[in-house]
């Protein structure tokens, strides 16, 4: 059994003892024993509360500074648990009351079902069915929380009629009634985050996923436990353990990510990501351009400050610019050699404006390239990105004349057919897909800890020519094609190289090629029918 394996096994042992106590609890009455001590049962749930606030209000923070709205739901969650937990520590008899109080001993399963119900919704962003991503929605559903809170404290010191009885010694029926429904809604939740862990294997979507089997777990104690018994203290034990997980778990990925909104990176939605990818590469791409004309970066870094970027955040993209600027010149052989050539051949090629050619366009983009570079040392991360581009683009443009369009980053367009005259064009981007895939994937053999390239390759006219204005200009492939190529690198998986029905009929026989399906590609109003390219005649 692998280690993983083993761990989630664990896990899932050590997830079914509270359940099995309980039901052997309920089972023999005789051992679910009494245990009436006010100052304990304050401290626990007071500290409990405390443990939420402080996850509730750095996960809102880090969900503001990202505009997450899965992470502003799991925030929501945990205030409202919290919320609703300090209310019940207020309950303890002798404590700050003089006597037990029936709305704030019920205060903790009321903040239960609001919090599934946050957790299941959390879950289900992302899908469409389930938006949370307005800040007016957002600034809502905070107000309408505490109001909630505080409506519920007012009403049950005031002793309103529905919240006035003596409490018993079982939960009221409401809540019998609610408990299933906030157990499958915990248990929904559960199943989502444990996917997301499956795909991401970081170690809070895990943790989140294994609090809601706890609380899921309490809610069913809440249901058929005795007041003051063992029962009972069951489900603030649970309640305890599980957001104490979710603490240790962040805490362990700040230590390693030195930044709160990085630390819960793990929760964030895939739009997020690519919005974080999309800012940080335009602001990494700013400080090149300026080093590129021998400009201080300092201007282009206090506009970065101004747009929210933090201090460490800015001094980490300066760093990260420097060492880019200095890939740069040293790869300029690899990058433009030919066109450099041609335009020094033929000073008209510079002219701007294009023609429209017969292209074939690659696009291989590092999938989890935000998680594994967010809060890392620079460094490192260019010599993860630097590793790859040695090992790749050598196939790509010594062996297969492929000219690299651009970098982007942890991003790559090259055109085929583009500058020289390459009747072949459709099988040597096919092929350079491939030996990509294959280079990279060797060395990502190695680091295991390192993302993979997905791959996208497609076929068709283009405009071929130089954008821009004045002295700043660029020689670009332009077009649907492009769109289509970029596309399937997007719907491609990690280690997957992706090309249309286009590129695989032209690039002739000998191609070994899985069929995809028709895949729906955003901008493309018919599906693209593609193929997994396997292997490829040399």
């Amino acid at each position: 059994m692998s280690s993983a394996r083993a761990r989630s096994a664990t896990l899932g042992a050590l997830l079914v003892v509270p359940i099995a106590g309980l039901l052997l609890l309920l089972a023999l009455p005789g051992l679910d024993v009494r245990w009436e001590h006010h100052p304990s049962h304050f401290w626990l749930v007071l500290g409990v509360a405390l443990v939420n606030v402080v996850l509730g209000v750095l996960t809102s923070e880090a969900a503001t500074q990202r505009g997450d709205a899965r992470l502003f739901l799991v925030s929501m969650g945990l205030l409202a648990s919290a919320g609703f937990l300090g209310l019940h520590a207020l309950a303890t008899p002798g404590v700050l009351l003089e006597g037990p109080n029936a709305g704030f001993q019920i205060a903790t399963p009321v903040g239960l079902v609001l919090a599934a119900g946050f957790a299941a919704a959390s879950a289900l962003q992302g899908d469409g069915r389930v938006d949370a991503s307005s800040r007016r929605t957002q600034r809502l559903i905070r107000l309408g929380l505490a109001a909630l809170i505080i409506g519920w404290a007012a009403a049950s010191l005031g002793k309103v009629e529905v919240l006035a009885h003596a409490p018993g010694e079982e939960a009221p029926p409401a809540l019998r009634v609610l408990a299933p429904l906030a157990i499958g809604l915990y248990a929904f939740a559960a199943v989502r985050y444990l996917d997301l862990y499956r795909r991401r294997r970081r170690t809070l979507p895990l943790a989140v996923a294994s609090a809601f089997v706890l609380l899921a777990e309490a809610m069913v104690a809440v249901a058929f436990g005795r007041s003051w018994h063992a029962t009972w203290w069951e489900w603030h034990v649970l309640m305890a353990i599980a957001f104490g997980s979710i603490l240790l778990a962040a805490r362990s990925e700040y230590r390693r990510e030195r930044s709160i909104p990085a630390a819960f990176g793990g929760l964030y939605l895939e739009r997020t990501l690519e919005r974080i990818d999309r800012r940080q590469s335009e602001a990494l791409g700013d400080l090149v351009a300026a080093m590129r004309r021998g400009e201080p970066i300092s201007s282009v870094s206090e506009r970065l400050r101004r747009e929210g970027f933090g201090a460490d955040e800015v001094s980490t993209l300066e760093r990260s610019a420097a060492e880019l600027s200095r890939v740069d010149t040293l790869f300029r052989r690899y990058v433009g050699p030919r066109l450099a050539d041609r335009l020094s051949e033929e000073p008209a090629l510079g002219r701007l404006g294009g023609r429209e050619k017969d292209v074939s366009v690659l696009f291989a983009d590092l999938a989890g390239f935000t998680a594994f570079s967010e809060g890392l040392p620079a460094s490192q991360v260019i010599e993860m990105v630097n590793a790859y581009w040695e090992a790749a683009v050598p196939v790509v443009v010594e062996r297969e004349g492929g000219h690299i369009e651009r970098f982007a980053g942890d991003a790559i367009m090259v055109v085929f057919n583009a500058i020289d005259d390459q009747p072949d064009h459709p099988l040597r981007a096919a092929r350079a897909g491939v030996a990509m895939r294959d280079v990279t994937e060797a060395l990502a053999a190695e680091h295991p800890a390192w993302p993979r390239f997905r791959i996208g390759v497609h076929t068709g006219p283009a405009v071929i020519g130089n954008v821009g204005a004045g002295e700043q200009r660029s020689f670009a492939a332009l077009g649907d094609t492009t769109n289509v190529a970029a596309r399937l690198q997007s719907a491609a998986r990690p280690g997957q190289v992706l090309a249309s029905e286009e590129t695989r009929e032209r690039a002739g026989a000998g191609v070994v090629a899985a069929p995809v399906g028709p895949l729906e590609l955003k901008g493309r109003v018919h599906p693209v029918r593609a193929y997994e390219l396997v292997t490829l005649p040399a």
